[in-house]
């Protein structure tokens, strides 16, 4: 069965993924590292996000599957499932791939709340929007029976243990891709400050007019800047996350300035094609962005890079969660299987730029990979990680609120 591919585009991410607190200080900065010990992925992999903990996984037990025929219906982000990687799954299992791609996180609960959960064996929620997720009782529990997760990050594996087991019915997603929003720029056009960005940087008059960013997130990159010029005081910003009242103090003042350098900004994005297309052909020279497109502009020669900034990047986990109304149950497991190979999660890592949640898959990515790394996270830069917070729907609401006022100013 031929393989049918339908792409969109993608938007939201966050990650309070499991023992990113115990791998550094959010806020607290510390001395630099010699460059020659700059971390790898693997590395960061194996005991960053697990916080240094070894994780002892029982015996699992995989069910044979009619994987030679059939297909799975996936909704997951647009820029996710590289052709090369859905051709090898093909190859591998017999299973035709009909990907429907996504932009947002609003739009993947939007379809599936359109269909009352019907229609995609697996969706891909992002792992802080669990809140949001668990009335909709649009998702069915994983049977970990039928699930090798021997190479999965332990502490991402975690998060659907703990924040994902509505009812008490076990893990309703899966990790899947990991990565950061931080700031990208054309190095032949624009250098920060000492080497050293700053979500300040696209807020700034000589980049005027050069600029891109995500409304809502660059907001929240813009109150963390703040804090650090004393516009708001230090944490503001987590502590925004506690409650409405606690909320809308802040986001009043990130609003109002946000608003005042309204014109600064060229392009709002909601998809790695908008970014991509923005730094190679729309004149944008700094941006705040993920760190799949540009990752993949630089590793097709094009002069781009990517870079924590100061205030510590923005991380997240995306997720396979199996939806209610799931029709092809063997194929889907079979999916996941394959996704959690080394082999095939390492090779796709090459052309979607993000990373995966496989360890071991960096050994299968090409030579770039670990100076990808070090160029993005430099000196202490992964210590220094900010998990977007676990999201209740209140905050979503009220964030939109303002970021409406932004973009409509």
């Amino acid at each position: 069965m031929a393989t049918r591919i339908q792409t969109a585009s993608r938007e939201e991410g966050c990650a309070d993924f499991a023992g990113a607190s115990t791998a550094g200080s959010r806020h607290t900065k510390t001395p630099a590292a010699p460059a020659a010990k700059a971390p790898t992925r693997r590395k960061f992999l194996k005991t960053g996000l697990a916080g240094g903990a070894a994780a002892t996984l029982g015996p699992w037990y995989v069910r044979k599957t009619l994987a030679s025929s059939g297909e799975v219906n996936v909704l997951m982000w647009s820029d996710y499932l590289p052709a090369s990687f859905i051709e090898a799954f093909q190859s591998s299992t017999g299973i035709a791939v009909n990907h429907v791609g996504v932009g947002s996180n609003e739009e993947v609960i939007a379809k599936m709340t359109a269909a009352e959960g019907r229609g995609f064996d697996i969706v891909s929620p992002t792992n802080m929007r669990a809140e949001q997720w668990q009335p909709l009782q649009l998702l069915q529990p994983f049977d970990m029976n039928r699930i090798d997760t021997a190479q999965v990050n332990p502490a991402m594996l975690a998060i659907g243990t703990d924040g994902w087991n509505f009812g008490g019915r076990g893990p309703h997603w899966l990790p899947h891709i990991w990565g950061t929003e931080a700031i990208a720029w054309r190095t032949d056009r624009w250098q920060p400050t000492d080497g050293k960005p700053s979500y300040g940087d696209i807020w700034q008059p000589d980049v005027a007019g050069m600029t891109m960013g995500r409304p809502h997130s660059m907001m929240l990159g813009a109150g963390l800047y703040m804090e650090t010029i004393g516009e708001l005081n230090p944490g503001d910003c987590w502590r925004a996350y506690e409650s409405e009242d606690a909320m809308r103090p802040v986001w009043e003042r990130i609003t109002d300035w946000c608003v005042a350098r309204r014109s600064y900004i060229k392009i709002f994005w909601n998809d790695a094609d908008t970014q991509k297309n923005g730094l190679l052909h729309e004149g944008i020279v700094v941006g705040q962005t993920w760190d799949g497109p540009p990752t993949a502009l630089k590793n097709a020669g094009e002069p781009v890079t990517y870079q924590a900034p100061r205030e510590g990047a923005l991380a997240w986990v995306d997720g396979m969660a199996m939806s209610v109304g799931a029709e092809n149950i063997d194929q889907l497991y079979a999916f996941i299987n394959f996704c959690y190979r080394p082999e095939p999660a390492g090779k796709a890592i090459d052309i979607h730029g993000y990373n995966s949640a496989v360890l071991g898959a960096d050994t299968y990515a090409s030579e770039s990979y670990n100076k990808n790394m070090a160029d993005a996270y430099p000196d202490e830069a992964l210590k220094n990680l900010n998990p977007w917070p676990v999201e209740p729907q209140w905050y979503a609401d009220v964030r939109a609120e303002y970021r409406n006022r932004f973009i409509n100013a």
